[in-house]
């Protein structure tokens, strides 16, 4: 528990020291998608045998990276993405030991973690990214929190008993409504500075928590078929990078378009 904590706090302060600053915030983001891109595809080749051309991925990445800090449109996002698809089929045809279905799994790589990790990229340069990232890193804490709190007291039916046997339907939903909370505390503290109407707040951050949850429950199936408990040891009592911010990875985009569409 003592390493746990430790790790916690380093990570917590990581995040604080790079988040308020444009370039360390993207660079960021990338640095968790290259690292995030490694452990998918070291357990795919490992647990399966499976090789998949990893520095699509990586290439990928640093390329988003660039068009952020460049400040390039939305469309040369969508552009690269399309184009990268393009190189994890042609890795199949460049190399041997990928072949075809190495490609497919470079391919699924590609749409996750990378994509989502590429729209935090994206996010970070946003004019709405103070807001986002407010909601998607404390709503599905309070989540995760209060599920695990009212699975413990109330919990009965399992939500997904062959993904996440410890997880159950009654703590979701009271995690998912504790959420709200998150939302009006938002709401509140950004009164101060970059103020966010209240309705859009607080379903925002619902919405942010049922999408981490749902990013939870995924990265949980990717485990359960790998046959691995962490996705790799990076990070001292919390198993890999990819194993912190699964939530994140869905709660980010998902907060971005829900406020996207209040036009905010």
């Amino acid at each position: 528990m003592k390493q746990r904590v430790i790790s916690a706090l380093v990570m917590a302060a990581i995040v604080a020291v790079c988040i308020p600053f444009l370039y360390s915030r993207v660079l960021l983001f990338g640095v968790i998608g290259v690292i995030s891109a490694y452990e998918l595809c070291i357990n795919f080749d490992r647990q399966l045998n499976i090789k998949v051309a990893a520095w699509v991925l990586y290439v990928y990445l640093a390329v988003q990276v660039f068009l952020a800090i460049t400040n390039c449109g939305i469309m040369a996002y969508f552009a690269w993405y399309a184009f990268a698809v393009c190189l994890a089929l042609f890795s199949g045809i460049l190399r041997k030991d990928i072949k075809g279905l190495g490609a497919v799994y470079t391919l699924a790589a590609l749409s996750y973690p990378a994509f989502p990790a590429a729209m935090c990229i994206f996010i970070s340069v946003s004019s709405r990214w103070i807001q986002t990232y407010a909601l998607a890193f404390l709503a599905p804490v309070v989540c995760d929190t209060f599920a695990l709190l009212g699975g413990m007291k109330f919990g009965k039916h399992k939500l997904a008993p062959e993904v996440s046997p410890s997880k159950t339907i009654e703590g979701s939903i009271i995690g998912g409504i504790m959420s709200i909370l998150a939302g009006v505390v938002v709401w509140f503290v950004s009164r101060w500075f970059l103020p966010i109407p209240f309705i859009p707040c607080i379903v925002t951050a619902f919405v942010a928590s049922t999408a981490g949850q749902i990013g939870d429950l995924a990265e949980s199936l990717l485990k359960r078929y790998l046959g691995v408990k962490d996705t790799s040891h990076l990070i001292p009592g919390h198993g890999g990078m990819l194993d912190r911010v699964d939530s994140l990875l869905f709660a980010a985009p998902a907060a971005y378009f829900c406020l996207y569409a209040f036009g905010l």
